[in-house]
């Protein structure tokens, strides 16, 4: 079976209940560019996610797979190109019979792989949700830092990242007590 041939929507109703079903998906170059514009990527080269769908039980099925990724981000503080090297391990387990939380306010389940048993699985659309969740948020080119930005109106002094910690002075201070003869606190009494 050609990539072209390969599904990309599996039905839960048509696997296997014995046996894994083994699946491999690669993103062609249309899905990888509509892909990166909504993500904000400057380029995606590459978008795989292979793995296997196997029952557990009557009523679950657990999706093990390997994202392998290559996207280019910019730089938070520079806008220079930084490239990202993807190799995750992407796991789901699907419950039958499993309520979806509504509401405003939702707890999240301490097991953040479980889902609901859904009629059709899209690896398409788990490789482009486990790739936003695997990307780097704040992606930095090497040597690329932050500066200070002072900002004040006139005649107004600016307010400094040294001036919102006014007991980091307090150590040097201290230390400077420490040195001088008769200066420390033992030698008050």
């Amino acid at each position: 079976m050609t990539d072209k041939e390969r599904p990309t929507r599996l039905r839960t109703a048509t696997l296997s209940p014995r046996k894994p079903t083994r699946f491999r998906y690669e993103a062609d170059a249309g899905q990888r560019t509509a892909l990166a514009g909504e993500l904000g990527l400057l380029a995606l080269d590459r978008l795989a996610l292979e793995g296997e769908i196997r029952p557990a039980g009557r009523d679950e099925l657990v999706l093990e797979a390997r994202l392998l990724a290559s996207a280019t981000q910019a730089c938070v503080v520079t806008l220079a190109p930084v490239p990202a090297r993807l190799d995750e391990t992407v796991r789901r387990r699907y419950v039958a019979g499993l309520a979806t939380p509504e509401g405003d306010e939702v707890e999240m389940a301490e097991d953040d792989s479980l889902d609901p048993l859904p009629e059709v699985i899209d690896l398409a659309g788990l490789a482009a949700e486990a790739l936003a969740l695997a990307l780097p948020e704040y992606p930095r080119a090497p040597g690329a830092e932050l500066g200070e930005a002072v900002h004040a109106g006139p005649g107004v002094e600016p307010l400094t990242d040294a001036a919102l910690k006014p007991f980091a002075g307090l150590a040097g201070l201290a230390g400077k007590l420490a040195a001088k003869p008769g200066g420390g606190p033992e030698d008050e009494a």
